[in-house]
Formats: C-alpha cells, sequence, structure tokens
C-alpha cells in the first residue's frame, strides 16, 4: 500500500497535521517512536503559554493569531477545556527588545495590551515583586494551553477522520525518491509525500538521507511550587515571561490546586536525544529558587522538579519547508522552545503545503536555506 502522506512524529504538530490532512481527504500514517501525548517530546509538561503580542518579533503574530483561532475551534470540535484566559504578563525594562517587540506587536496589530509601572503591578498581583525601573507588559487575552488534552483532542479527530496511527515504532531511516521509503524496526512504508516532525530526533533522521539540518537537542528544567492560592492562583494570578537581560525565565499560576510552575527558557544543555536526561538536580533548584525568591517572594517550598528537550535553531527561529532537492519532503523543526502554541495552525500549514506546495500563512522567516548565506 502506498499512502498520500506518512507523518514522522505524532506530537503536537504531528498530530494537528494527521488531521488536518485526513479531514481532506488524504490517505495518512503517522509514525511515532512513542505513544503520544508522552514525556520525551518538547509537548512534556501540562501546561503552555500562548500569548499574541509577541516578544519574538511581529512577524509572527498572524501565525500565532491563526493557531488561536484553531485552538478555539479544537476546543468547540472536542468538547474539552483546552484553553485558560488567565493573562499573560511580560515583565523587563523597557529598553529590553522582548519588551520593545511585546509594545510593537500590540501595536502593529491593535491587540489588547495594558502597561503598568512596577508600583502598580505590584499592588494588581500581591505576590509578584518588579524592580522600580521595570515594566509589566499585561495581554489579557492570552492565557494557557493544557498540552495533553490539546494532544488527545487532534489524537480522537485524526482517528475518526480516517488517519492510521502507529505508535511505539522508531524509524530508522528515510529513501527519498517519487515514491518515498520510510524504515522502521519492523516495516518499511511508502508514500507519496512525507512530512517529518519528529522535534528532537529531526537531525538523526535527516542523517539517514545525508542532509544536515541545524538542530540542537537541549536538556531543559521547570518545576512547581507550593503557593498560596489566594496570591497565586489562576484566577487571580496570570501566567508569566521575564526577560532579565542575562536570563529568561517563564511559568504559570497555581492551576488546579497543583503550585506555581517556573521555568528556564535560555540556556540548557545540549544533548543526545536517545539518551535518558539527567534527572532534574540540586543545581537546577537553585537556578529557579533564585529566581522565584527574588521576583515571587510569597512562594512556598519546591515540590518537584522534571526534565524536558527543546530543539534549537541557531537564530531560534522555527524551520517549515520542503526539504531543497525534495520537494515532497516538508519539515517542521526547530522550535526552540515556543512553538507549541502554534501547533494547531503548523497543521494547517503543513496540510496547505501538502495540498497546495503553498501556504496563506508568510513562512519566509522559517526557510531552511537561510543558515546557508
Amino acid at each position: 500500500m502506498i499512502y498520500d502522506v506518512i507523518i514522522i512524529g505524532a506530537g503536537s504538530m504531528g498530530m494537528a497535521t494527521g488531521y488536518y490532512l485526513a479531514k481532506a481527504g488524504k490517505n495518512v500514517l503517522m509514525i511515532d517512536a512513542l505513544n503520544p501525548p508522552h514525556e520525551e517530546g518538547s509537548h512534556h509538561g501540562e501546561t503552555r503559554i500562548i500569548r499574541f503580542a509577541y516578544g519574538e518579533g511581529a512577524s509572527y503574530v498572524p501565525f500565532v493569531k491563526r493557531a488561536g483561532e484553531l485552538w478555539m475551534e479544537l476546543e468547540a470540535l472536542s468538547n474539552e477545556s483546552l484553553f485558560l484566559q488567565t493573562g499573560v504578563v511580560n515583565v523587563g525594562e523597557p529598553s529590553h527588545s522582548f519588551i520593545k517587540n511585546v509594545k510593537a506587536s500590540a501595536e502593529l496589530y491593535d491587540l489588547a495590551l495594558e502597561q503598568y509601572s512596577a508600583d502598580i503591578a505590584m499592588k494588581k498581583w500581591p505576590g509578584l515583586f518588579v524592580p522600580e525601573n521595570f515594566v509589566a507588559c499585561f495581554e489579557p487575552t492570552a492565557g494557557i494551553l493544557r498540552v495533553e488534552a490539546c494532544i488527545h483532542a487532534y489524537k480522537k479527530l485524526a482517528m475518526e477522520a480516517g488517519a492510521a496511527l502507529h505508535t511505539n515504532e522508531k524509524v530508522q531511516s528515510i529513501q527519498a525518491g517519487s515514491i518515498i521509503k520510510v524504515q522502521t524496526e519492523n516495516n518499511i512504508y511508502e508514500s507519496k509525500q512525507l512530512i517529518v516532525t519528529a522535534g528532537a530526533w529531526i537531525t538523526e533522521l535527516l542523517q539517514t538521507m545525508d542532509i544536515p539540518i541545524p538542530v540542537t537537542p537541549t536538556r531543559k528544567t521547570f518545576a512547581w511550587f507550593e503557593a498560596d492560592e489566594k496570591l497565586y492562583g489562576e484566577n487571580v494570578f496570570p501566567a508569566y515571561c521575564f526577560e532579565l537581560g542575562d536570563s529568561t525565565y517563564y511559568g504559570f499560576p497555581s492551576i488546579d490546586g497543583v503550585g506555581l510552575k517556573l521555568g528556564r527558557h535560555d540556556g540548557g544543555e545540549a544533548i543526545n536525544p536517545n539518551d535518558p536526561l539527567r534527572p532534574f538536580d540540586e543545581q537546577d533548584s537553585i537556578d529557579l529558587l533564585n529566581f522565584i525568591q527574588q521576583f515571587m517572594p510569597q512562594h512556598g517550598a519546591l515540590n518537584y522538579g522534571k526534565t524536558c528537550k527543546y530543539s534549537m535553531t541557531p537564530d531560534e527561529d522555527f524551520i517549515i519547508d520542503f526539504l531543497p532537492e525534495h520537494q515532497n519532503i516538508i519539515v517542521a523543526a526547530g522550535f526552540s522552545g515556543h512553538g507549541f502554541k502554534f501547533s494547531s495552525a503548523v497543521g494547517e500549514v503543513l496540510t496547505e503545503l501538502t495540498l497546495n506546495g503553498q501556504s496563506k500563512q508568510d513562512l519566509s522567516l522559517f526557510k531552511i536555506n537561510r543558515f546557508n548565506k
């Protein structure tokens, strides 16, 4: 049997793509080395922020706005609670590029954004400490996505639309051609088109075709802290991003009473994605404690920490493109720790590229050949 499309990697991006392609009538096979949602992918860890006034640059705004529309659509189709509108506060010095981008993108696209001085921000959120020379830019329409619920919803819809899903089946090699051959431990599958959304494993998969891709799997950590719900609960405290110049932190209010969640966005160490991640350790906790003691001083004890993987590109922008020598193979990779919120729209984009060779979204920022310059 020759499939219309094979998708390697059925995490957040792959599962959404599988649904949209199957809905469009394509005969789709999704293959994953594990059983999504799982704890080995970049989608691990219960929650992700979705924000529209985008600190990484205004060029992302139309893409993330479309993602927001599709998450609402998925929520309605699945009858599941996927989005919590807690708002998101971006905190930093007004001169920082992230804060400047937040304000510029809100102005350019007429997005709701409230700017507070340090004093007013601390009155609004008594659990927060904001240095005098910082500002707080609050986006009331932004919030939090429930990661596993999102993937489960797309998984259910994809299967109902007729997509096939093979789990716990690791792909070993890809052989390009007019008919593409995908070799796993157990089988060889054939398809007319291929989409690779394999997260941290993208580099080794493309190496089987002798194609280099500048994506570095990176170990990251995050943790939960005990919290006073009156200060830090989801009904009174927003998700947050702190730009400190030499470091960037993000986190979440206490959702369903589980405590304040905190992670560091920058830094981390390069890893082999096939090796077990070094467990969360004392050095990881020291880093997060230093931040939370300063900026959320009324937090409680550290409950527990976890590790996850980012897939980093050199410029931290995504890769979404056809492989230059293979116009029936599309790669979506290198989401660099800020991609999950886009995965609904990435699924739509990859479907458009597969069906039409082009997308309604402007993908010029995500071209693979930008690294050759």
